[in-house]
């Protein structure tokens, strides 16, 4: 009996060691998500010199039970006189990133117009 209790520090110790903080996930996930959304605001927008933010980042919890945590990032994009804003989800486990934006990525309600500056 006595000698299962010598083992348990090290068990602690390896859980502690394989987590990783919701900053840390984070941070490791935002350089991908910073890629998707400036490569599609590239081209959505014609514009190669269009540059990206993040706006809001958080953490999306598992859909189902046993799931994987996700990344979800707000990122603006700006090029050319042209505006817009992409959610970028990136699935804890993977090292992908996609966009999920929907409709008008612009804001604008005149047929998918850009908006001009």
């Amino acid at each position: 009996m006595a000698k299962s209790f010598i083992f348990l520090p090290f068990i602690a110790l390896w859980f502690l060691t394989g987590c990783q903080t919701t900053q840390q996930f984070l941070d490791k996930k935002e350089p991908k998500a910073l890629q998707v959304a400036q490569s599609r605001a590239q081209f959505e927008m014609n514009c190669p010199d269009a540059t990206v933010t993040v706006i809001s980042k958080d953490v999306l919890p598992p859909i189902v039970f046993g799931g994987v945590e996700r990344a979800q990032f707000t990122i603006g994009a700006e090029g050319c006189g042209k505006r817009g804003t992409y959610t970028v989800i990136c699935p804890g486990k993977q090292d992908n990133c996609w966009d999920v934006s929907r409709g008008d990525p612009y804001g604008t309600s005149e047929g998918g117009r850009l908006l001009q500056r």
